[in-house]
């Protein structure tokens, strides 16, 4: 009897740690590694429902499940600040842009260039190697791009419309001051009409890229389409001032609004009220637009730069890296391999469930179903490669492919991979963010005259420690070109 209730004690210890074990497993119940993800954008009511199917699906192709955390827009970025400040643990999150540069630099995400032969080799393989270039920072890989258009080119955006009203051809625009005819034309005939759409936010573009990521563009910048390997202020080169001084003409003849320097108006396309904007393109972009004016008018667009630019601006739009603080890096790089390479997972994350938030069609396009338009519409560009997601029904039949060529058309900036260390000047790169957030807005929406403001900011500029900074960012720039 004692041997007998020895052997139930035993039983029944075995399985209360077996319990125990059970309890660290993942919501699906299959593994001890759960990847804790925060993706950025409004929090869908059916995140759990499709995360369970997600983990399903990571859990027979990797053994890990995957809990992922929606920010809101307007909170993600104090809230990312927040746990990184505090070294919160997790896994994975979605960073872009000036935000990636920052918390790279300091050390908040991890170099992932070790995991990228082994566990990351397919997508290493498969994404654009620009892309690679674009998050690599003194040789170490801090995060894993989304794959899509590579290329920066700006348009004109032309309201059709009003194109064909008046006969225009507007493949003679070749530079900002070719569009005074055309402005003329519709602020004498279309009253209702502002010639030039834009607000606070309007900059014209200039063969230069800016070095430094901002709203407002800080000085420093380099020839995008030369290799001079010199670091310059665009706002004094001579290209810069010719653009600058046309705007101010337009501005004085009011073919932009008179507030557009303060200006919090979005223009939207469901309005009729312009007639030329600036605009980033993509392939096929002009549909895009074409369905947000809700049928009103139709769009036609004119390179501004016939060749697309990769900076660093473009190739970091939206990139998933890896925390420093995360216990899992290798299964953390595994998931993020599939995500970008299995297209099951990847249209499963984006797009929802098929049946329940979309329908697949004869032809192997997709339709939205209600369900997904109200319970699970998530940032595409957000998420990863592009170039395995499902194409709507309304979508050509050769997106992708032209999303292909339109990268291999993209050449590389100069100063492409180049990410400057401001440790050392940051009180003289604060005192200049103060001058350009005073003076670049009036300038680039040609609301003053450059002959009048330029010598102003210029000495604001220097007085702030202008010069300092660009030796600093040279030394660092001539460093990089000799390493690259």
């Amino acid at each position: 009897m004692k041997k007998k209730l020895f052997l139930v004690m035993i039983l029944s210890c075995v399985m209360l740690v077996m319990a125990a074990c059970g309890s660290d497993k993942s919501a699906s119940g299959d593994s001890e590694v759960t990847l804790k993800w925060y993706m950025i954008g409004t929090p869908q009511k059916d995140n759990a429902k499709v995360m369970k199917e997600v983990n399903k699906y990571t859990q027979e192709k990797l053994g890990i499940g995957v809990d992922m955390t929606q920010i809101d827009w307007g909170d993600y970025g104090s809230r990312m600040q927040t746990m990184i400040n505090s070294g919160e643990n997790f896994d994975i999150a979605y960073t872009a842009a000036g935000e990636f540069v920052t918390y790279s630099q300091k050390g908040a995400f991890m170099d992932i260039s070790k995991y990228l032969d082994n566990e990351g080799k397919k997508m290493k393989a498969e994404l654009n190697s620009q892309l690679w270039e674009g998050v690599t920072m003194d040789n170490k890989v801090y995060g894993v791009p989304s794959n899509k258009e590579i290329g920066e080119q700006q348009v004109y955006v032309f309201n059709k419309n009003l194109v064909d009203k008046y006969k225009m051809d507007i493949s003679k625009v070749n530079s900002f001051a070719d569009l005074e005819p055309f402005l003329k034309t519709i602020k004498e005939n279309e009253p209702n009409i502002t010639p030039i759409g834009g607000n606070k936010d309007f900059k014209p573009v200039t063969p230069f890229d800016y070095l430094i990521d901002s709203a407002v563009p800080l000085p420093f910048a380099v020839d995008e389409y030369n290799d001079t390997g010199k670091v310059v202020n665009f706002y004094e080169q001579p290209e810069t001032v010719k653009i600058l001084k046309d705007l101010h003409g337009f501005y004085e003849d009011g073919y932009v609004s008179k507030d557009i320097a303060t200006s919090t108006d979005p223009w939207s396309y469901e309005k009729e009220n312009w007639f030329v904007r600036i605009e980033k393109y993509q392939p096929y972009a002009e549909s895009i637009w074409d369905k947000q004016t809700n049928g009103q008018y139709k769009v036609v667009t004119q390179p501004i730069m016939k060749t697309p630019i990769v900076k660093n601006s473009s190739v970091t739009g939206a990139i998933q890296a890896v925390s420093v603080t995360s216990k899992h890096p290798k299964e953390a790089v595994e998931f993020l391999n599939l995500l970008n390479t299995d297209p099951y997972l990847r249209n499963l994350v984006d797009k929802g469930i098929e049946g329940t938030h979309y329908t697949e069609l004869a032809d192997g396009s997709i339709e939205d179903l209600p369900a997904r338009v109200e319970n699970y519409s998530m940032p595409t560009y957000a998420l990863g490669n592009h170039f395995i997601l499902k194409r709507y029904s309304d979508e050509p039949k050769d997106k992708w492919e032209k999303f292909k060529e339109f990268n291999e058309e993209s050449k590389a900036s100069p100063g492409l991979g180049f990410y400057f260390d401001s440790k050392n000047v940051r009180t003289e790169i604060a005192a200049i963010t103060n001058v350009c957030n005073e003076f670049g807005p009036a300038l680039l929406t040609g609301t003053v005259d450059p002959d009048d403001y330029m010598p102003k900011f210029k000495k604001k500029l220097n007085d702030a420690g202008m010069k300092t900074v660009m030796a600093e960012m040279q030394k660092q720039y001539d460093a990089f070109k000799k390493e690259k």
